[in-house]
């Protein structure tokens, strides 16, 4: 039996190398409520503007998501976008080391998305890119980057958008120096031709590219698996992996009977880089060492949570946690949010059935009597109650070297499983003050020891017509105080060995 629980906590550890078309993706979101007098085309009020990495970015973005390391060797262009590009790297906390060749021939392919933010309906899209080969030079830069960071990866990614990064060139010498290391490489492939991918552990096609690079239909179960196990012997590949959108993924492993595995019942919001989260997945789970079916039953359920989200989405651990044990995790884990892109369908949930939002934050590193006092009086003025919590990186910067006792996700499921908490919010800042301005409780909550006055977010809830509310706290308990005396010596009586 496969241990999803035991290999979960062992993501973190894995590093992937992942070479491919980088692409800067720009979302613009607003409402069409009316035709131009100009011309007959819709006119979008735009509301807020998103800048993110995509392309092959996008499985970077999702390894560093889960806590993992990415090595990510791909091309931009001398412009503003490419520069954009890197910034962006940049903010991935370390988690993603980027080799950037620098094309000054071709732009740095960008895709402006606008997107009706009330429907999730994509209307249009714009593109700005060069859809041509590399050049020499730039291969060999490719190649060299690759080649070098190989060993320290435990499984390889070509993500092929055709862009031109991955030119037959390229393909051939990552696949080969991977296969005289060991190393899996795990392909999302472009165009018909899968020839060029040979050699590869495992090929990922969606059921149009498979039906197309094989010639053969992929209209049902058995098509798709006798189709997939067609292409393993085309590309001599040892694996399969179909995407069948809604209909979930088909897995044919070369002398193995196909496993099709459905897809999760979820809402789906935006499909963008879905696929990006699928190979992120598959190719941690194989750089663990875990067999094919545990990777795609894995990548499956990332699958499930980001198509639940707008744009180009990425998944966490605890979300994936959550999605592929169910039965293993406690209920109170539905409590906890680390991506903010989830509170505004909850705070819309509530707000649409009247109830009052009211809203407390702290670091509750060691829950004690104190804390629950302030939690049960705030939950006590309003109908839901939301808890900011500050991030670990956050603690520390607040109270110091050797804060917090536990973990973020550790004090996330000790307030979840209080009845007086509603919601559950991490945060990154060193306040709160951009969460209040996403929730806007109509009561923000602190302890007595706060002077009105002294309550960060206070003009933005009494603007909109809140309150302060300050709970009078319950004498003689403070965490700071209770870390230092858990660190003080025990005294030993005199005589006592």
């Amino acid at each position: 039996m496969f241990d999803f629980e035991k290999r979960l906590a062992e993501v973190p550890a894995q590093t992937v190398l992942c070479i491919g078309d980088l692409m800067l993706d720009n979302f613009v979101y607003g409402e069409v409520s009316r035709i131009s007098p100009e011309a007959p085309a819709p006119v979008i009020a735009v509301s807020r503007e998103e800048l993110v990495i995509g392309g092959a970015g996008n499985v970077a973005r999702n390894i560093a998501s889960l806590c993992a390391r990415c090595i990510f060797v791909g091309v931009v262009g001398n412009d503003e976008a490419g520069l954009k590009l890197t910034q962006a790297f940049d903010d991935l906390k370390g988690l993603v080391e980027p080799h950037l060749v620098i094309d000054r021939r071709r732009p740095t392919t960008r895709k402006v998305r606008f997107v009706s933010e009330h429907h999730s309906t994509h209307l249009l899209r714009a593109d700005w890119e060069v859809a041509q080969p590399a050049s020499p030079e730039v291969e060999s830069a490719l190649i060299s980057y690759a080649v070098a960071a190989m060993p320290r990866a435990g499984a390889v990614v070509l993500s092929d958008y055709a862009k031109g990064t991955l030119t037959p060139r390229v393909i051939r010498a990552v696949i080969e120096a991977a296969r005289r290391l060991g190393k899996p490489v795990i392909v999302d492939p472009k165009g018909t031709d899968y020839s060029i991918y040979r050699g590869c552990a495992l090929i990922t096609p969606n059921r149009k590219e498979l039906a197309e690079a094989t010639r053969q239909s992929a209209n049902d179960d058995a098509a798709i698996a006798d189709a997939a196990l067609r292409l393993c012997s085309l590309v001599e590949s040892e694996a399969a992996l179909v995407t069948r959108s809604e209909e979930g993924m088909t897995l044919a492993v070369v002398g193995q009977a196909p496993v099709h595995v459905p897809s999760y019942p979820v809402k789906i919001r935006d499909v963008s880089g879905a696929g990006d989260t699928v190979v992120a997945v598959l190719a941690l789970f194989l750089a663990m060492g875990a067999g094919f079916e545990p990777a795609t039953r894995a990548a499956n359920a990332a699958a499930s949570v980001v198509v639940g989200k707008r744009g180009t989405a990425t998944v966490s651990l605890p979300e994936l946690r959550r999605r592929i044990l169910p039965a293993s995790t406690l209920a109170p884990e539905e409590k906890i949010i680390f991506d903010w892109s989830e509170l505004d369908e909850r705070l819309a949930e509530w707000r649409r059935q009247g109830q009052r939002i009211g809203f407390t934050n702290g670091c509750f590193d060691l829950l004690h009597p104190g804390h629950l006092k302030v939690l049960t009086g705030a939950r006590g003025v309003c109908d839901r109650l939301v808890v900011g919590l500050n991030s670990d990186a956050s603690v520390r910067r607040l109270k110091g070297e050797g804060r917090p006792i536990q973990d973020a996700t550790a004090r996330a499921e000790v307030l979840a499983a209080l009845e007086a908490v509603d919601l559950v919010v991490v945060f990154e800042q060193d306040t709160p003050l951009d969460l209040i301005r996403r929730v806007r409780p109509v009561a923000l909550v602190k302890g007595g020891d706060y002077r009105r006055e002294q309550v960060i977010g206070r003009e933005i809830v009494e603007a909109e017509g809140g309150e302060i509310v300050l709970i009078e706290l319950a004498p003689g308990y403070s965490t700071t105080q209770l870390v230092g005396r858990s660190r003080e010596p025990v005294k030993v009586p005199a005589g006592v060995k």
